[in-house]
């Protein structure tokens, strides 16, 4: 029963807290055209927590994605959201001066993020002295999956098919990829090659340790592709040795953006709850809280007699 595995993955991911949340938290960013603002959400005990950077999808906000972030912050994680210049709120369409320089400010986004993490310390009631800033997981959906898989590592070939700048930050340990950009080429529809000049990533350079999500009902209006353009991370990536496939997902997973939104075409509850709970377990691991989370979580998902996904690892 799905019952019985939530409550299993529940002993793998820590005691639940209640979470004290800041925003918006303005940041040091004197180049970009908007001022940087983000969200900070931290349980209300504990000391040595791991940070997670979460980089949003299209069009979205420090707001949303609150079923993944508001849990990982009750599970003892500092979750830190910005509000990139794609935002709705900023009024930045395709046809503005500043979209084709936005890729690289949401990259730059997480970095200036890192760079002022004593700042965003400050910024919430009782939390300072308690960040562990050596451990620091960098995650993100779609268009932010693109986003984060920069800081681990992934590269972007040129018009010339060179591979170009790294842009990974040492100071991240691990990632998780939700429903990201697969590799280019002639499959990507002509909008998005004249428009997404990062929709061409090279994965052979990404060797901090992934988990890329995504889910087999998930077709993008970008590529000629299948659902499996989603995987490529975990195809191409030394680093991605970790896949989760949600059987009947779209591109929202079930309603990790929000629950009642436009984005949520496919409304599941109980996916979502899964993937709360192993994306924990992932994170657990990968940053040295528990080392068995992580491959107890995979286990039980794997062996689950209400099977509504697959895990797959290299």
């Amino acid at each position: 029963m799905l019952s019985s595995l939530l409550d299993a993955l529940d002993g793998m991911t820590g005691a639940d807290a209640p979470v004290l949340s800041a925003a918006p938290v303005r940041l040091a960013a004197p180049d970009r055209p908007v001022p940087l603002e983000a969200r900070i959400s931290a349980p209300a005990t504990g000391t040595n927590l791991p940070v997670v950077l979460f980089s949003h999808g299209n069009g979205w906000n420090l707001d949303g994605y609150a079923p993944l972030t508001a849990f990982w912050a009750s599970r003892g994680f500092v979750v830190i959201q910005p509000t990139h210049l794609d935002s709705r709120r900023n009024g930045f369409g395709f046809d503005h001066p500043v979209f084709p320089t936005i890729w690289t400010e949401r990259i730059a986004d997480l970095t200036r993020i890192l760079d002022q993490l004593e700042t965003i310390e400050a910024a919430v009631p009782g939390l300072a002295g308690r960040v562990d800033r050596s451990r620091i997981a960098v995650t993100g959906h779609s268009w932010g999956g693109q986003t984060a898989q920069s800081l681990l590592g992934a590269r972007i070939f040129d018009e010339t098919g060179r591979v170009g700048e790294d842009m990974s930050d040492s100071r991240v340990s691990a990632g998780i990829l939700f429903a990201a950009t697969g590799v280019g080429g002639d499959d990507l529809h002509p909008f998005a090659q004249a428009n997404f000049p990062f929709m061409r990533p090279s994965f052979q350079e990404m060797t901090t340790p992934t988990l890329v999500v995504a889910g087999d009902h998930d077709q993008s209006k970008m590529s000629t592709r299948g659902p499996d353009w989603f995987t490529d991370a975990y195809t191409y990536s030394p680093g991605a040795t970790d896949l989760l496939t949600f059987y009947g997902a779209e591109h929202a997973l079930g309603g990790i953006v929000g629950y009642e939104v436009a984005e949520t075409t496919d409304e599941n509850p109980d996916r979502v709850a899964l993937i709360q709970r192993l994306t924990t377990a992932y994170l657990r691991t990968a940053l040295h809280i528990d080392e068995n989370s992580w491959p107890a979580g995979r286990d039980a998902f794997s062996h689950s007699t209400d099977p509504i996904g697959r895990a797959d690892s290299k």
